[in-house]
């Protein structure tokens, strides 16, 4: 009758908004706890925003899943999460080819040993700071909790820039950083690793250096040469594992890398090697950039063309322009990045902050659909919110590029045990390291319509190691 039907509507209507406003409350008690504990964080560490979005980007998904477990909270695990062990800080003295005296500043944060000795990259470059030390160390925490080996989280360097310095220049800077260094590292204390600005020469000057004084040789660099107790994949791991990131979100819709556009950016290690395992899955790439700009090449960046890329960046250490100088039908674009060419999916490989909500946008417009990030924190707190509101593939760095991470572990092993895994043994290891990543952000990320919120499960699945571990161990 219509009564009924009308009395039932309007009881279903008053149990809707009834939940509405509940739901509108509990949001708005959320972003005053949010509001509070960022507040407090920020109060505690001023000046240091990159440190502020990193934290700020865990405790969005962290709070609540604290508010109904509420045992973390009341050991405030959180705050303790976001006060690193310790900060070192130290000079760096060292003789430029002139016989100047030249002062750097030299960092490493330990930020947490709950799970294992802290690991974590060096990074030279002339904008290293505190803050964004701090931040990477953190994220590192999370990064390695994923990928379920015994691994705390730190990060470390200097600004200090190896662009236009001599092999020399570069060996002495490298030996009074580790002069300094040397005493707070060690197999299971705390494992250095390469990043930005540090490869494969500075590590070996890195470790000769350590050789020396502490008269042992022993696995205190991941990295290292395969002559001196490296890893196969090292190299390669970050930008792979990053694809097969890609990869296995687009398998969870019976899609697949193969036949995709990709825009990739960076020239490093990450970026190029991601490139290549676009190529082996049979997609193609179209851009790589440097600091300079980026390029463009429609018919896409093949096998010969990329070991043209590597050779320059590695050997020569020339500038990503000269591609459009000897391939033709590519186009240089001094000044801009990447975002704007049209693309299926984006590999933001190059640093943090490359990508802003503007060219989340533009990319979202052009039809991108999924977005892996091989790069730590590049893409900036607005860009990640439009990804996430339009609901398409997106892998966060602490999930996508722990492939690297990942192999570094694998070569702390091989180290330990005095042992060297073939290829193809590190291969199937790493892409089950990067499946299990995946699983576990699907496991804490799936929400009520089906969609996979990737960021949300990487953030709780981390934090949930490491704070169990944390609580084990009571109150240090």
């Amino acid at each position: 009758p219509g009564w009924l039907a009308g009395r039932w509507g309007l009881n279903l209507l008053n149990n809707f908004m009834s939940r509405l406003y509940m739901i509108q409350r509990e949001d708005s008690a959320m972003a005053a706890t949010l509001e509070d504990f960022m507040s407090g964080l920020r109060k505690r560490n001023p000046g240091e925003p990159e440190f502020h979005q990193a934290v700020e980007e865990v405790a969005f998904y962290v709070l609540p899943y604290m508010q109904d477990h509420p045992h973390y909270a009341q050991h405030r695990i959180l705050e303790r999460m976001t006060e690193p062990d310790r900060v070192i800080a130290f000079r760096v003295c060292w003789e430029d080819d002139a016989g100047n005296v030249r002062v750097n500043r030299g960092f490493r944060v330990q930020n947490n040993n709950a799970i294992g000795p802290y690991k974590g990259g060096l990074r030279f470059h002339p904008t290293v700071t505190l803050s964004v030390l701090k931040f990477l160390a953190f994220e590192q925490t999370f990064k390695n909790s994923l990928t379920g080996l015994p691994m705390g989280g730190g990060k470390g360097g200097a600004n200090f820039n190896p662009k236009g310095k001599s092999d020399h220049e570069v060996m002495r800077f490298c030996q009074a950083f580790m002069t300094e260094l040397h005493r707070h590292i060690g197999p299971h204390t705390d494992v250095p690793a390469g990043d930005i600005g540090v490869g494969a020469r500075e590590i070996g000057y890195l470790f000769g250096q350590h050789k020396r004084i502490a008269n042992e040789f022993t696995g205190i660099l991941t990295g290292k040469g395969l002559e001196y107790g490296g890893s196969l994949i090292r190299n390669e791991a970050t930008g792979y594992g990053t694809v097969y990131m890609m990869q296995a979100m687009l398998a969870v819709k019976n899609d697949s890398v193969e036949g995709k556009c990709c825009v990739v950016s960076g020239s490093g290690n990450v970026a190029t090697y991601a490139v290549e395992k676009i190529n082996h899955m049979g997609g193609k790439v179209v851009t790589l950039s440097d600091s300079s700009g980026f390029v463009h090449d429609p018919d896409g960046i093949d096998s010969a063309k990329l070991e043209w890329v590597k050779e320059l960046k590695t050997v020569r250490r020339g500038r990503i322009s000269e591609y459009a100088d000897e391939f033709t039908g590519a186009t240089y674009h001094a000044g801009n990045r990447p975002w704007g060419v049209p693309c299926d999916l984006a590999f933001p490989c190059a640093t943090q902050n490359e990508l802003s909500e503007q060219e989340a946008k533009t990319l979202l417009s052009n039809g991108c659909s999924g977005v892996s990030e091989g790069a730590n924190m590049p893409t900036d707190k607005d860009g990640v919110r439009a990804f996430l509101d339009a609901k398409i593939l997106y892998a966060p760095s602490k999930a996508a590029n722990a492939g690297g991470v990942a192999v570094s572990g694998l070569e702390m092993s091989q180290n330990s045990v005095r042992i060297s895994w073939t290829e193809d043994d590190l291969q199937e290891k790493l892409t089950t390291i990067m499946q299990t990543i995946h699983d576990q952000c699907s496991e804490y990320g799936r929400e009520q319509d089906g969609h996979i919120n990737y960021l949300k499960g990487a953030n709780i699945a981390g934090f949930i190691k490491v704070a169990d571990a944390m609580l084990a161990y009571g109150v240090i």
